[in-house]
């Protein structure tokens, strides 16, 4: 065996280098690859087809996928570890992924269309067949306007400086026009573009369509236009991709942006007879509580915590992080992406790792270190009280935020059905962990990882034009927005919550 093991990852073309006997789990992680059970081998929504190399087959891919299956080379990521080169087809990009999803009611349209989730961070395009609900391709790539500023406040500052706007705005233009043009010189000879939608926060809708985010620099952080904008493939310099309709779906208010709006729709929490719940948790978390009747809508600065971001030792969820802290036998074992020596800690290590501490005195429940000012986890990698804070600080906001939107509900916690969680952090949280800092303070059963709503919102929205009696006036005619700095009860909520469980 060699020292490295080589993993082509397809249809995304992506080539990783590794230590042999790594996690598949560790080394796909970082590239997107979702795991809807979080690893347990309870599901096969992270199955991969070895094209080449060899994965053997494990008890748990024996008992959830069939025989079938198992003869066409499928395997559980999360179970296979790589031990040789391989080539291999990731089951979350297949063809058919949106047919197998049976929740996705649609009425057959023609020609193709295209999602995209315009994220600060990172945009994600998928190109679909209208008449089958088929993805054909999808393309991923990091924002290229992050090289102004990694969060969207520094977007904002540089937007309003001299030319920012305009610089801001064309770059993403032309990358999103980039990303389409190659998913269409892979489709079907002759089919046209017909329509492209988009979502995002506020800051990169505004960018995008040419808004001014100036109105997003300062209280009461309310922007005056958020209707759908509706443009044509031309009109944004898209050559090559025909006269498609491109539309940006409307933001709910403030820091709310048509990602939640189509996260609402992707979940149906519009269409539940019950008190539900939708939140995104990052730098800019957003709450959603609602029911077919009505929802309440927030947003509130939770700061880059949950990303590792003002972390001493914090970092994304790639190779060297510690991803997973747990509990055996009264001592702490950390889980290492990629498998070799930590080299920092992301969002979900660092829930764990307080939960984990506060399990073992080692952290008070007001956020005080019992001993001094810092705290081994796994050397080199140390948590400070600094580090400490900055996840009371995040999680703070959030749990307010909940709080205060179940009151104007006149509702409690206990009134609350289930809760899903967006977006890749959402996804691999650990639930208990989460419930036991006083972050999600529900039943873990309550809490249900929701993946990429923005993005399935948007590939509805391809299927659901005017006509068809999906009304986006009508749905945000439910929504109320709540400046929560508005709230007299903020202060005394946010810093109530500070406190850990």
């Amino acid at each position: 065996m060699g020292n490295t093991v080589r993993i082509e990852l397809l249809p995304l073309g992506r080539r990783l280098t590794v230590a042999p006997g790594t996690s598949l789990q560790d080394a796909l992680f970082p590239q997107g690859v979702e795991f809807p059970c979080g690893g347990r081998g309870r599901c096969k929504g992270c199955r991969v087809r070895v094209l080449e190399g060899g994965l053997p087959v494990t008890p748990e891919d024996k008992r959830v996928l069939t025989s079938k299956e198992l003869a066409e080379g499928w395997r559980l990521a999360c179970r296979a570890h790589a031990r040789s080169d391989l080539r291999i087809e990731l089951a979350q990009w297949e063809l058919s992924i949106l047919s197998d999803n049976s929740t996705f009611a649609f009425t057959p349209h023609d020609g193709l269309g295209a999602a995209v989730d315009l994220g600060t961070t990172t945009i994600v395009a998928q190109l679909v067949d209208r008449r089958t609900g088929n993805v054909l391709g999808v393309r991923m790539g990091l924002n290229q306007q992050a090289k102004h500023g990694a969060d969207i406040m520094s977007r904002i500052d540089f937007a309003m400086s001299a030319g920012g706007q305009t610089t801001l705005q064309t770059l993403v233009r032309e990358q999103i026009g980039g990303l389409l043009a190659e998913l269409m010189s892979e489709a079907p000879p002759g089919a046209p573009l017909e329509r492209v939608v988009l979502v995002g926060n506020t800051v990169m809708h505004h960018l995008f369509c040419g808004l001014s985010v100036e109105p997003l620099s300062h209280h009461p952080f309310d922007p005056p236009e958020d209707a759908l904008k509706t443009f044509s493939a031309p009109d944004l310099g898209w050559h090559g991709l025909g006269n498609a309709t491109v539309c940006f779906l409307p933001c709910l208010g403030g820091f709310v942006g048509s990602d939640v709006l189509a996260g609402i729709v992707a979940t149906q929490v519009n269409e539940s007879d019950r008190l539900v719940g939708l939140v995104d948790l990052g730098t800019n978390g957003e709450i959603v509580i609602g029911n077919r009747v009505r929802l309440l809508c927030a947003s509130t600065a939770a700061g880059p915590a949950f990303e590792g971001a003002r972390i001493s030792m914090g970092m994304r969820a790639a190779t060297g992080a510690i991803a997973e802290v747990a509990l055996r036998d009264s001592a702490m074992q950390c889980r290492v992406l990629g498998g070799g020596a930590p080299r920092g800690i992301c969002g979900s290590g660092l829930v764990d790792a307080v939960a984990c501490g506060l399990d073992l005195g080692l952290v008070r429940p007001t956020g005080r270190l019992a001993s001094g000012d810092r705290w081994t986890l796994a050397p080199p990698v140390v948590l400070t009280q600094t580090d400490v804070r900055e996840l009371q600080l995040a999680k703070g906001a959030i749990a307010a935020g909940f709080r205060l939107l179940l009151a104007q509900w006149g509702a409690g916690l206990e009134d609350l059905e289930c809760l899903h969680l967006a977006g890749a952090f959402g996804n691999y949280i650990n639930r208990a962990s989460a419930r036991r800092i006083g972050l999600l303070p529900l039943p873990p059963d309550r809490v249900r990882p929701a993946g990429n709503t923005a993005l399935l919102g948007a590939k509805l929205a391809l299927f659901r034009e005017s006509g068809d009696g999906f009304e986006y006036e009508a749905l945000r005619r439910k929504i109320r927005h709540v400046p929560l700095n508005e709230d007299p009860d903020f202060h005394e909520t946010y810093v109530a919550e500070m406190q850990f469980s």
